[in-house]
């Protein structure tokens, strides 16, 4: 297997795991104002991914690492091309992490209810924003040898906005379901309720996705080259199914596993489709940025896939450990006993 296709597979695993793992803090700050009926259940909420929301954008700067070492023609075009809608990611993210250290500090309503509504705009947006981001991708970008041809409105066309939609409630979803598992009574009941609302208006908006894509992109051009790999997209209904199944049942730690492998499989869905390519061209395949006329030597593609298989596995580990730390749910007790809560 040549480098190229190793750091390429790698950095789809790099996206899917931050997505996983950030979707549910991005879903839970959606749903902040919406379930958290008094400030005790909101600061349940935050206190729910607390400690784990920082650990959890490690992810998001390795996948920009990964970009920017194993692909830098890559990297370099996409933040000159993306540049305002990617600068508009970065301020929500920023914001996001200010709110949630800067919302315990005054004792006052008003000053709680500002940054609440920050966390709300502050989480939808970035689901949104890598939604478009990477509809376009898969779409392609107007791009030639004389550079690209686009503007950030123009990013904003029918299916990028639809692929934005797909994001946000994939991760309402991987939300709701995270809270009614890390939270207990009422406010668990609540965003359960709230994840069996969601998941029809998914299911409709994911199966429009994938008619859409059809004529939209060249994503199942590699489905159709080889039908074996279409067990992926399959996989990831079934698992869309069983959140349905387990969610209705009440079993809200398998059903929270199952949108973790839906998200996973959905990422792993539309990076199958785009294979070879990173940024595929609307205008002429022959301008698409690829994994092999973009990366790095070979020299550094050896050097860095020896320190990934060994490094990789060691942040994998300590993921673990941490999630099993604080795998209890929290509740309004545990925040007002404990000072240092957010």
């Amino acid at each position: 297997m040549e480098l190229q296709i190793i750091w390429f597979v790698l950095w789809g695993v790099l996206w899917a795991v931050y997505f996983m793992l950030d979707g549910f803090v991005l879903g839970a700050g959606m749903l902040h104002r919406v379930l958290g009926t008094t400030d005790g259940e909101r600061r349940v909420i935050i206190n729910t991914f607390g400690p784990v929301w920082y650990g959890n954008e490690v992810w998001l700067i390795t996948a920009g690492g990964a970009t920017f070492a194993a692909f830098p023609t890559t990297y370099a075009l996409m933040f000159s091309y993306l540049y305002t809608a990617l600068l508009l990611l970065l301020f929500a993210l920023i914001v996001r992490g200010v709110c949630f250290e800067f919302r315990g500090k005054v004792e006052s309503e008003r000053w709680k209810g500002a940054w609440d509504t920050a966390i709300m705009v502050s989480s939808f947006l970035p689901a949104l924003l890598f939604g478009v981001a990477f509809g376009n991708i898969f779409r392609g970008l107007p791009m030639d040898g004389a550079g690209y041809h686009g503007t950030f409105l123009s990013l904003l066309n029918p299916f990028g906005l639809l692929t934005g939609i797909l994001f946000v409630l994939l991760f309402l979803m991987h939300g709701s379901l995270y809270l009614s598992v890390k939270t207990t009574g009422e406010l668990s009941r609540r965003a359960l309720h709230t994840a069996n609302r969601l998941w029809p208006v998914l299911l409709a908006v994911a199966a429009l996705f994938l008619v859409a894509a059809y004529p939209a992109t060249r994503l199942y051009e590699n489905y159709h080259a080889v039908p074996l790999l279409l067990s992926v997209p399959l996989l990831a209904v079934l698992s869309l199914v069983f959140i349905r199944l387990f969610s209705a049942q009440g079993r809200l730690l398998p059903a929270f596993a199952a949108s973790c492998a839906t998200i996973v499989l959905v990422v792993a869905t539309g990076v199958i489709g785009l294979f070879p390519n990173l940024i595929p061209s609307s205008i002429d395949p022959a301008h698409s940025l690829t994994i092999f006329n973009s990366s790095s030597s070979a020299y550094t593609l050896k050097i860095m896939t020896a320190v990934a298989f060994i490094f990789v596995p060691i942040v994998i580990a300590y993921k673990i450990w941490v999630y099993r730390v604080f795998r209890a749910p929290v509740t309004e007790r545990d925040v007002v006993e404990d000072k240092l809560s957010y």
